[in-house]
């Protein structure tokens, strides 16, 4: 899966680090707060977003009165806290990201996430020195499943799509990275496995854990 490979570039939420559950749990206490209920089909509807696109579609959808930034500024305070505390890195992505360093392959992140966020568990986690990029889809034009976040990261690390491998959690994602002209390996999570096998279709590889990646 390596050869040939200068660069990973992680998608976080689902991929790296096992915080899906947590997003369910904000919508329903977010809406709350406007008497509102979580309807079907939220997930898929918003699933690829940048932080700021869910944003414009949860305001349009319920008819928020508050502005974007607050929306943005109340889902920030409401998981920082989580992120800080409740999340950890998936199983065998801190020994994956050892071997990739040892074996000098560049490290990004490219995350519809906010960039409070990330930073907040990236140094929860004690990642600051694996990485080489980390950015979010806030910076780019488009969101997942566009590649423009997958190839803006290839170029801040100095290294062609097709020398990248992408990790990804869901198929807007596992999209994305195609599109970029990288290679995708789809990464298990409970919260995508009604995906699984559209997953498994659309990416080059698929992983149940990292440790398989140090087995072969």
């Amino acid at each position: 899966m390596l050869t040939n490979k200068n660069a990973v570039i992680f998608d976080l939420d689902g991929t790296l680090v096992d915080s899906m559950w947590m997003w369910e749990k904000i919508d329903i206490e977010y809406l709350e707060r406007f008497h509102l209920t979580v309807p079907q089909g939220l997930q898929n509807a918003i699933e690829g977003f940048s932080f700021s696109e869910t944003a414009h579609y949860f305001k349009e959808q319920f008819q928020l009165p508050d502005s974007i930034e607050k929306i943005k500024a109340d889902w920030n305070q409401m998981a920082r806290e989580k992120y800080e505390n409740e999340v950890f890195l998936k199983p065998g992505a801190l020994e994956f990201l050892k071997h990739c360093k040892e074996n000098n392959i560049r490290l990004g992140i490219a995350t519809s996430n906010s960039r409070e966020l990330v930073d907040a568990v990236i140094k929860a986690l004690c990642l600051e020195d694996y990485f080489d990029c980390i950015m979010t889809a806030c910076e780019v034009q488009k969101g997942k499943p566009a590649p423009d976040i997958y190839l803006a990261v290839a170029e801040r690390l100095s290294v062609p799509p097709a020398n990248c491998l992408v990790f990804e959690d869901i198929v807007p994602g596992i999209m994305a990275g195609k599109n970029a002209g990288m290679h995708v390996c789809a990464v298990e999570d409970v919260y995508s496995k009604y995906q699984r096998e559209e997953k498994r279709k659309t990416a080059d590889y698929y992983i149940d854990n990292y440790f398989e990646l140090l087995e072969q």
